[in-house]
């Protein structure tokens, strides 16, 4: 993600966070904190941002801060490749575990969590300022055991093939003149890196790892 991305990032921000988002400063504080660490998933089509996440890199720790995806354009997978994206990069920077917090209430995302091989360690009392609703705090093993790097292949390899059958969908769609929309297949984005800033945060960023 960079800084020119973010009057896009604040088209989906408070669609998918409502209340609880954060500002246009507060992602430009982000790209600004040495332990920041963001990125933006982008159609190269249409050249559109459709979803972004990130994570702080505290010592050998990820803690994920975001994770959306514009609402138009979900079960595309695209929140799935970026949590992916995620645990790729924070093992390439040292992590060894990787920890965020998500509301009690969202059961979805809480799967894809435990797909990737998160465990509920805790529980964080009214910790969404928007409605004091708890959140549970996950963490995964160490990224760097074989146990984990075998988990994620395979999950990576299974979602490759759904990726796989919707752009098969797609295609099949424009071919016979279903698709009548003219809709673009959006899970061929790339997702694309960070450029850090020398300064820290200015100690204002908001609550880390919200879910809608």
């Amino acid at each position: 993600m960079r800084l020119e991305d973010i009057d896009e990032v604040m088209e989906i921000e408070p669609v998918a966070f409502g209340s609880h988002h954060w500002s246009h400063q507060s992602f430009v504080n982000e790209l600004n904190n040495s332990m920041g660490n963001y990125f933006a998933a982008v159609d190269d089509e249409v050249k559109r941002l459709v979803g972004y996440s990130g994570f702080w890199l505290i010592g050998d720790e990820a803690h994920i801060t975001t994770l959306a995806v514009h609402p138009d354009l979900r079960r595309q997978y695209i929140g799935e490749r970026l949590l992916v994206n995620d645990i790729l990069e924070a093992r390439r920077v040292g992590a060894r575990w990787i920890t965020l917090e998500v509301r009690v209430s969202n059961e979805t995302a809480q799967k894809l969590y435990y797909k990737y091989g998160f465990k509920n360690l805790g529980v964080r009392r009214n910790y969404y300022q928007d409605n004091d609703e708890d959140a549970l705090v996950l963490w995964t093993e160490n990224i760097s055991s074989d146990d984990f790097k075998v988990l994620l292949t395979q999950r990576m390899t299974e979602l490759d093939e759904l990726v796989k059958q919707i752009c098969d969908q797609e295609a099949g769609r424009e071919l016979d003149g279903t698709n009548k929309n003219g809709r673009k297949n959006l899970v061929k984005e790339r997702v694309s890196g960070s450029e850090h800033g020398a300064a820290a945060s200015d100690g204002q960023a908001p609550k880390s790892a919200r879910k809608p």
